[in-house]
């Protein structure tokens, strides 16, 4: 038996068991019967091993170059490195369906397993969800959108992977991303489950928290590393163009963040029950509408894959999950209602709801942006497109606000915030900010949003000092033993400085970047910004099928001279899309650069034609995104679980874990 055979074998034994798995679930809470339940856990379980056999296999095609496979000769070719032959798996529509509905396969073998362990009551819902989510994708996988379609003749070689996809974050970041997107998944059962039983307190938020993290994350990593991507490979010298499918993976990102600050506030004061089960239904949900804008076609992007027939079967799923989670809301409205109130607009809860607000609003504004060219069409028959002037005018101002409400929200308290105490923590950024701001101002910078973000950023990243100097003062041991006492706090700390760093970067590179276009002749000069530079020549060679002009340049900044090499590239077969090679250029301890991209050239390469960018301080959003996942790992690192009770966990036996499942 071929590989091609066995993939789609085990394709439809993992359908198979899954079909198994949700009707056991559904029966098993229908009957109230346990072992049903235990007997359809089992089955997912199996599911997971079986999805799991058909991506080795799919791995393996591509491995040999197997290209009787349509998957592997579509997105493969002889002579590719190991590492992107590996990658090209995701690397078209069927294969990254199948790393799609894997990774879903992991989170029904494994959370929930871990989750039934925890509390047993959840454990049937959130298995018949995830069931039933990963039953979707199999069956696309096995009557749509199969990669392992056969190709007779089997052809002698592939076409190989688009050349724009030939870097080390091809192999990283789309499997973040999706990972990102799928590991939602299991926050938006755990959601069902705690509407379904009627457990909509705080036990729930207690148990989502992990997966949550997990999921936002994740999402966190892709979206970093596909800024990175975008900046060294796309050549047009931004990381972040406002893309249709750039919007659709940050917007579940967003509502996850409001997610993990408002659940704090459901925690401490058993408030926004209702806005904290939706926010965590919604990241799934507007996870699967960004599937289905990537994978339908309906929306013009440099990441979405060919207009095909599988759009509309997303499209129907996002309706279904977006029926279901309204249907339950509005059943459970009374459990979720509260009778508390704020007590003081200067309250750590207050300053977590004009943070949900805003962030909620950015989360609008970008899906509104970004449908309406759908919504357009359907009005007009004319798709008007909405591009990054419009995100700049709304969104930045909402961004900016967000930055400074990172540094006031830790200085505030719970129900009441004093305002002695409040003002003497705040002093010290305020005047962070205002003189950081003053100095730009006084350098000649007069937009005045501009002048903001950079007193956002230097208050905010005073504010965060001020609340580490505390424990500083009193000693390094003590501050460690406080630190690691409250790791959730501190570390969230560390993610907000991350996030202004991220900043730095992103409004030293959009608001004081410049850019020239320039004529070189051979060892002629042009200054650009502080930048000297000089073109030495041109290397041009064959290697592998790929045709490489490499330019050679001096670049000299503050008496420092570096070589610097910008080029284009063009790959066998794929002749009409030639890439650029950027030559970018870090000066320290700046992280300024200067970003080169060869725009043509002369006969004998006499003559070179080039767009320069400096992009000053744009290093930073890497090193801040760094900081940003050193906050995460502090968060998740493993320290002292507290004992659930049989009462939290909803008792393993079988009488109360039943009436728990029906809110008895």
């Amino acid at each position: 038996m071929d590989l091609a055979a066995l993939g789609r074998l085990s394709l439809l034994l993992a359908l198979a068991l899954t079909c198994y798995g949700v009707g056991g679930s559904g029966f098993a809470v229908w009957m109230r019967d346990d072992r049903l339940a235990r007997s359809a856990r089992g089955a997912l379980v199996g599911a997971g091993l079986s999805t799991t056999l058909a991506m080795a296999i799919l791995a393996a095609g591509f491995i040999t170059s197997d290209f009787s496979i349509s998957t592997v000769a579509e997105n493969s070719a002889l002579g590719m490195p190991p590492g992107l032959t590996f990658a090209a798996i995701w690397g078209g529509q069927a294969g990254s369906l199948l790393l799609w509905a894997w990774l879903t396969s992991l989170h029904a073998g494994i959370a929930v397993p871990l989750i039934w362990r925890r509390r047993p009551a959840f454990g049937p819902y959130v298995a018949l969800v995830v069931g039933a989510v990963l039953l979707f994708f199999l069956a696309v996988l096995a009557f749509e959108s199969s990669p392992f379609e056969r190709l007779v003749p089997a052809p002698a070689d592939g076409r190989g992977l688009n050349p724009l996809l030939w870097d080390l974050a091809m192999q990283i970041h789309p499997p973040l991303l999706t990972a990102g997107y799928v590991s939602f998944v299991t926050p938006f059962a755990i959601a069902i489950a705690a509407l379904a039983t009627g457990q909509v307190g705080s036990a729930w938020l207690a148990l989502n928290r992990p997966w949550m993290l997990l999921a936002w994350s994740l999402q966190a990593a892709g979206l970093i590393l596909g800024a990175w991507w975008a900046y060294r490979v796309l050549g047009w010298g931004g990381f972040w163009g406002w893309d249709p499918v750039e919007n659709v993976a940050l917007i579940p990102w967003l509502l996850a963040t409001a997610y993990l600050h408002s659940a704090m506030v459901q925690e401490r004061r058993g408030m926004l029950k209702t806005w904290n089960i939706a926010l965590c239904l919604l990241c799934y949900v507007l996870a699967i509408f960004g599937t289905f804008i990537v994978r339908s076609g309906v929306l013009t992007s440099v990441h979405s894959f060919a207009q095909s027939l599988i759009g509309p079967y997303f499209f129907v799923w996002f309706g279904v999950l977006l029926t279901v989670a309204v249907l339950l809301i509005l059943y459970r409205a009374p459990l979720l209602a509260s009778s508390r109130r704020f007590e003081s607009v200067g309250s750590r809860e207050s300053g977590f709801l004009l943070n949900n607000l805003l962030l909620a609003s950015l989360a609008a504004t970008t899906f509104w942006g970004t449908i309406f060219p759908l919504i357009s069409e359907l009005l007009t028959g004319r798709q008007v497109a909405v591009g990054a002037p419009y995100y700049g005018q709304v969104n930045a101002p909402l961004l900016v606000g967000l930055l400074a409400l990172a540094g006031v929200g830790p200085l505030l308290a719970w129900r009441r915030t004093t305002g002695r105490a409040f003002i003497r923590r705040l002093a010290p950024a305020l005047l962070a900010g205002a003189l950081v701001s003053a100095a730009f101002l006084l350098a000649g910078v007069s937009q005045a949003l501009l002048l903001v973000a950079v007193g956002a950023c230097a208050f905010t990243a005073a504010a965060v000092a001020v609340e580490f100097s505390g424990p500083l003062r009193r000693g390094p041991k003590a501050a460690w033993r406080r630190f690691a006492a409250d790791r959730r706090r501190w570390g969230g700390y560390v993610v907000h400085l991350g996030v202004v760093l991220v900043a730095v970067g992103a409004v030293g590179a959009s608001g004081f970047g410049s850019e020239r276009a320039v004529t070189l002749g051979l060892n002629e000069s042009a200054s650009v910004g502080d930048y000297r530079i000089t073109y030495r020549g041109v290397d041009s060679f064959v290697r592998s099928g790929v045709t490489y002009v490499d330019a050679r340049f001096d670049v000299s900044v503050a008496d420092q001279v570096d070589e610097l090499v910008a080029g284009r590239r063009v790959h066998r077969g794929w002749e009409s899309q030639p890439v650029s090679d950027v030559g970018i250029r870090t000066s320290f301890p700046q992280l300024s650069d200067i970003y080169v991209v060869l725009s043509g050239w002369g006969d004998g390469f006499e003559q070179v034609s080039l767009r320069v960018l400096v992009n000053p301080a744009i290093g930073w959003m890497w090193v801040g995104g760094l900081i940003f996942f050193l906050g995460v790992l502090i968060v998740f690192w493993p320290g002292a679980v507290p004992r659930l009770t049989a009462a939290d966990r909803g008792s393993s036996g079988k009488t109360l874990a039943w009436q728990a499942w029906h809110g008895a």
